[in-house]
Order: C-alpha cells, then structure tokens, then sequence
C-alpha cells in the first residue's frame, strides 16, 4: 500500500508541477488566418457557359487565386460598344445595351428578349407602328421601379425597316400585368445618344399627370454638356419633354429629410448609372447632389417642380440602401474615396482607393447592397505599363468596416479602348449590379473579344438566405 501511495504522490506531482507558482508558461500558439476565399462556394454548379477564371486578391494577407466567373458577349444584350446591366430583388440580369431589353432569371442559363410588335399600346399619344426587329441599330437604359416595374427606352439613330431614324421607344414591364408594351416617342432632340434612366418615387400628381411613379430619361450627349434633353414620363410609355432648372438658378428651397430607416429592398436595385447623377428619396421624388454651382443639392418633388436642398455633398455619385445608408463615391485624380453615412448626410466616414498602377482613371462605377451588406466598386484604368485594365473591389459587411476585402481582375486586361463614337475600339461606360445571392454582374472589355464583354460571379461567399 506504501509502495502505491507513493507511486500516485510522483505522479501527480509530475502532472501539477508549475500550476502552483515557479513552473512552465503556457505558450499559445498564434492563429493561423485563412485566405478569404477558404469559405467561397460555387454558387451554380452548373454554369450557364464555360467559366473563366479571374485572378482575386486578399487584401488582407496579400494573397492571390482564382475566382469562377461565368462570361456573356453582344449577343446577351450587348451592342458593339456596351452593355447596359441592372438587376431586380428577384434575381433577374437585366441589359439593354443594344437594341431590346434582355433578361435571365436563372444567372445566365436562359435569356429572353421583347422585341416590340407591330402596333403601340393603345395609350400610346403617338401610334407610330415598327418593323419588329429592323429598327435600326440602337441602345437603352432599364432600371425596376419599387413596385416591381421595369422602366426603360431605346433610342435608334439609323434608319431601320420602317425608314424612321431618330427613334425614340419607350419600353415598360408591368408587374401587375406580367406583360410588355412600348410606345414611339417624337423627341426634339437631333441626336439623342446614350441614356440614363432613374425612377421619380410617388404617388405623383402633376402638370404632366399621374402615376405610381414617374420615370426620367437623360442624354447624356445634351444634359451633361448643355442642362437639357430631360424626357420625363408618369405611365413609363408616353414621355414629355421635360427642362432641368439652370445650374445657377435659385427655385426656392426645400427642407429634405435624407434619414432613413430601412425604406426596402428595392432601394438596393433601382440605383440608376452613376451618370444620371441622382438618386430616387424613399419619401417621395429624385435628389441631385452636388447640383447647383454652389454646390448645393436639387430636389425633384412629387408635382415634379424644382427645388433646392442647402445642402452640401461630398459627391454628385450618391445611392441610399435598402438599410438607408447613404453611399457617395468622389473622385479627384486618381483617387477613389467611398463616402459613407447613417444619419441622412449630416455626418460621414471615409475610405480611400488608389494604385500606384494607375495612370488614369477611363471609366467606373460602384453599387451597394444593405440586405448583403456589401459595397463594390468597379474600376477600368489606364495602366502604368500600358493597357486599359478592369477591376472590381467587394467591401464585404461595411457597416462594419469599409476596408475593401478583396480585388478581382476582370478580364485579361491587355486591350486599350475609348469611349464615344468614331473610336475603333469602343467601352463607352462600365456599367454593374449585384444579384440577391450577392453574386456582381460586371461589364469589361478585352482582346478575347471585339466587343464588350460582362461577367457574372459564380465562386464566393454564401451571404445568407435570398429572396
């Protein structure tokens, strides 16, 4: 018994020796942090076309890999110069860079086209009927307005079947009717040239009637160089010329309340182009930061009557979020600075871009998420060493921090092009939208192909349940 006792008191000794003062330090060993892409998955396991793998950088640890994307040409509702991207809260890709709204509901599996039919809607002011399909070539704009509307037009400058150029179509998806219709529009302008189109929230009343909403339409050939080429329209199919007021004007201010809380999921797919310069207010009307010479913003009421908001932005590029953040992106140089607020304007934090790769900034554009949680900004920049570059940075969960966690190199990045007609090789403008499941659809442009290319994600992260 001696003997065992004894046996026991050594072995625990052994087992205790330090735990009392004066023995070993534990040392814990440092942990180990894992590239972001440890938890990407792939979204669709059956890609719609071949995928195409880019090269993505973790920002934090400085490592690289590369990413499945699923690639789309022209013929996915491109034109030779440009594709013009939307999504809508179900999930649905929309482009109309050429001729005819185009859409998938299924992350490129299978597509759909409207093409217009012979006749108008019966509501059309101008029953001018078209040669389906022979319209000449042309290009548009498309966004989902917040009743689940899909709002767009088409502008074909040459002459088509019906020996018409000049061409003004605008193009409406109702929700409630689940159906298409179109109308012909006369517009005074000689040539319209890309559009950019923004959702006016109602209910509206005003000299140019009613509706739910209404939908304006800017060229960008006329507005940004001259303040004109407005066509506003309050049923999505019969536009009325529509005059801005002057940058220098004083219309008479309005108190603008830019705080809110969650105003819905629609306010994370309805952001127009960043060239339309304004954003729909959950509380009724459009908002144009940065309007006025002063600096101050204009407000588009729900009468459609011009106001002025004495407020200063740090950005005319601005969208409010479905969680109502407000997101403005500036950019001076070569230096992109993400401008984010929680209280409508009166205060903000910052995050800045730039690369020393960057010898000039060619086209861009950024979109956020506030279900997701998620920022991006796409970038297409003159390289250092030459050629025109895509990029596409995620902020993922930036209402925690608004550090960019990856970069993905769209593309080859080896083909130098100019935007605007004349040039051989034409990107007109980057263009984007996040789906639901978060996955980014992104325009780019390479030597793969002779006209611009987009790019839907397929490998990444699982950012929750989608609608």
């Amino acid at each position: 018994m001696k003997r065992v006792s004894l046996a026991v008191l050594l072995a625990l000794s052994t087992m205790l020796a330090g735990c009392f003062g004066g023995g070993e330090t534990v040392v814990e060993e440092p942990e180990v942090e894992n590239p972001i892409w440890t938890d990407y998955q792939i979204i669709d396991p059956i890609a719609p076309i071949s995928p195409w793998e880019f090269t993505t950088v973790d920002l934090n640890l400085n490592e690289s890999t590369t990413t499945s994307w699923a690639v789309f040409n022209k013929d996915y509702g491109g034109n030779c110069c440009e594709h013009y991207l939307a999504t809508t809260i179900d999930g649905t890709i929309l482009n109309i860079g050429g001729e005819y709204p185009v859409w998938s509901h299924d992350r490129g599996h299978e597509w759909d086209t409207y093409i217009p039919g012979v006749l108008t809607d019966p509501m059309c002011r101008t029953p001018v009927p078209t040669n389906p399909g022979q319209e000449g070539l042309g290009e548009g704009s498309i966004v989902q307005a917040t009743n689940g509307d899909i709002i767009s037009m088409s502008w074909f400058p040459y002459v088509g079947g019906d020996l018409k150029l000049d061409k003004f179509y605008a193009i409406l998806y109702d929700a409630s009717e689940d159906e298409w219709t179109w109308c012909y529009n006369r517009i005074t302008e000689p040539f319209y040239d890309r559009s950019w189109q923004v959702e006016v929230i109602g209910p509206i009343s005003s000299g140019f009637g009613s509706g739910d909403w209404a939908s304006l339409v800017v060229s960008n050939f006329w507005h940004q160089s001259m303040n004109a080429g407005g066509q506003i329209s309050v049923d999505g199919l019969n536009y009325y010329n529509f005059q801005f007021t002057g940058r220098n004007s004083n219309p008479g201010a309005e108190e603008v309340d830019l705080n809110f809380t969650n105003p819905g999921e629609y306010y994370d797919v309805n952001k127009p182009h960043k060239e339309m310069r304004a954003f729909p207010l959950p509380s009724g009307g459009l908002y144009f930061p940065s309007y006025f010479t002063d600096g101050t913003s204009a407000f588009l009421d729900t009468s459609l009557n011009w106001n002025k908001h004495d407020v200063l932005f740090p950005s005319e590029y601005c969208q409010i979020d479905s969680t109502g953040a407000l997101h403005c992106v500036s950019l001076e140089g070569t230096t992109f600075t993400h401008h984010l607020s929680y209280d409508g304007g009166s205060t903000w934090v910052t995050q800045n871009y730039s690369d020393e790769d960057w010898s000039s900034i060619e086209e861009w554009e950024f979109q956020a998420n506030g279900a997701l949680d998620l920022f991006v900004l796409n970038v297409r920049y003159q390289s250092a060493e030459g050629p025109d570059k895509d990029i596409l940075y995620h902020v993922r969960e930036y209402s925690e921090s608004m550090e960019p966690d990856t970069v993905t190199m769209i593309g080859l990045g080896d083909l130098d092009s100019t935007s605007g007609a004349g040039n051989d090789i034409r990107f007109d403008f980057a263009s984007l939208g996040i789906l639901n499941d978060g996955g980014v659809v992104v325009a780019y442009h390479d030597s793969s192909d002779p006209d611009p290319l987009f790019a839907v994600e397929v490998e990444m992260p699982v950012y929750g349940p989608t609608n």
